[in-house]
């Protein structure tokens, strides 16, 4: 059936539209890379900040652990709508609107006056950065369905080449003098976070995925409550991340009171522990595929909660474990999403978004829990310091999050347990 001519444009169709394909998966590529670069920039740059605001603002730690805790509250409010909106709107439209609310978080911030006007604005900036996840998450997914293990780690490996910058950035930007003064911890927001409006621009380019079955995915929903499986990974992706995100948030604040660091070298620290971490989702991405998900992320924890704690109880010549520390907790996060694609590949959106905003919920304890800890603690024991400096109140909110690494591990166990029983491992 044919001849030469009608096969010649057949093949001649086929290459344009293969093209066009490639050109596409390209755009999408760019999207998601380039998103989690911007997302590892806005998460990360308020590590340096924190100790200029609190000392602006006259804040307790508690108060601080408060402010960090009504972010996540923003984040979890995020992931409630994310996928409901996504299927309205779509991923393009969901994805725009999340890049434009960050940069409009970047000048709320810069003009934030008041304790309540900055928990406003970090509350905004983490409904973006939910929405931003959620749509990055469920567009990986349904594009990265072979080496799922080591595209998930490649794509968040841009959030750590990101992550390892911005606490160093952030801190010598706040140091730039511009017209009268210091640009300081306001200017360096609004200037960021304005990064985040290059990716808008291949964003009305590209062609998204869409879901294509909305009553699959309310049904999901109900499947997820009722599945162990799905509450397992819950936890273990709620201690993992807490773990990892506490780092960006407490380890500079740790270093500067507990050991007397200058802003700087605790910045630079917590680059390093990028570092470690970076490098980490970049070549250990591809070793998930081979030693299976379940027990990778078992490992992995298990290796950064020993090496967190083993800083803490060392004290400061053992500092540099707290970088190390990143090697493991890096790529809980991307492979527990590999899990997720692989044992829910019918309604992945549902079981990303039940996941995410659970762990959102768990965020919100955990973060309030560290700063907790660190002031009741310290006003337990008032003969190891005072004030701010006191040692053992640090070390003991610094201690509970390796602790959560290390429980993350013993969920992997019972995860993988169970996998097992139903033939299910991954």
């Amino acid at each position: 059936m044919g001849g030469p001519e009608y096969k010649a444009k057949s093949a001649s169709m086929n290459s344009l539209f293969k093209k066009k394909t490639n050109y596409n998966y390209y755009i999408l590529l760019s999207i998601i890379f380039g998103g989690f670069l911007i997302f590892g920039l806005s998460e990360n740059i308020k590590g340096p900040a924190i100790p200029k605001i609190q000392t602006e603002f006259g804040l307790t730690e508690a108060q601080i652990g408060f402010l960090l805790a009504l972010n996540s509250l923003g984040y979890l409010l995020a992931c409630s709508f994310t996928s409901a909106l996504a299927m309205k709107i779509g991923i393009k439209w969901t994805g725009v609107i999340s890049f434009a609310f960050m940069a409009l978080s970047g000048v709320t911030i810069y003009f934030s006056k008041f304790y309540f006007a900055l928990s406003a604005s970090y509350f905004l900036l983490y409904i973006a950065n939910g929405m931003l996840e959620i749509g990055l998450g469920i567009m990986a997914a349904r594009i990265f369905t072979k080496n799922t293990g080591m595209m998930m780690n490649l794509a968040h490996f841009f959030y750590g080449l990101s992550s390892i910058a911005a606490p160093v950035f952030a801190s010598s930007m706040m140091t730039w003098n511009v017209a009268e003064g210091e640009i300081g911890w306001r200017g360096m927001y609004l200037v960021v976070l304005s990064f985040s409006l290059l990716p808008i621009i291949p964003s009305l380019v590209g062609k998204f995925p869409e879901e294509k079955a909305g009553k699959e995915e309310a049904t999901s929903y109900q499947a997820l409550i009722r599945d162990p499986i799905a509450w397992l990974i819950v936890a273990i992706l709620s201690f993992g991340v807490i773990s990892e995100m506490s780092v960006g948030n407490w380890l500079v604040n740790f270093l500067v009171k507990a050991y007397n660091w200058n802003l700087q070298d605790a910045a630079e620290m917590l680059s390093l522990f990028f570092i470690f971490f970076t490098l980490s989702r970049l070549f250990l991405g591809p070793v998930t595929d081979k030693v299976g998900y379940t027990l990778s992320v078992m490992i992995f924890s298990l290796f950064s909660g020993i090496c967190s704690l083993s800083a803490v109880l060392i004290g400061e010549k053992g500092a540099i474990l707290f970088a190390v520390a990143g090697i493991g907790i890096a790529p809980i996060y991307p492979t527990v999403m590999a899990i997720l694609a692989k044992l829910y590949p019918k309604g992945t959106g549902a079981a990303i978004t039940f996941t995410v905003t659970l762990m959102g919920i768990a965020s919100v304890i955990g973060n309030f829990l560290i700063g907790f800890i660190i002031d009741s603690i310290g006003k337990s024991f008032p003969s190891f310091g005072s004030g701010e400096n006191n040692i053992i109140g640090l070390q003991a909110g610094y201690g509970f999050i390796a602790i959560l690494a290390l429980v993350c591990s013993v969920c992997c166990i019972l995860l993988f347990i169970v996998l097992r029983k139903r033939n299910k491992v991954v």
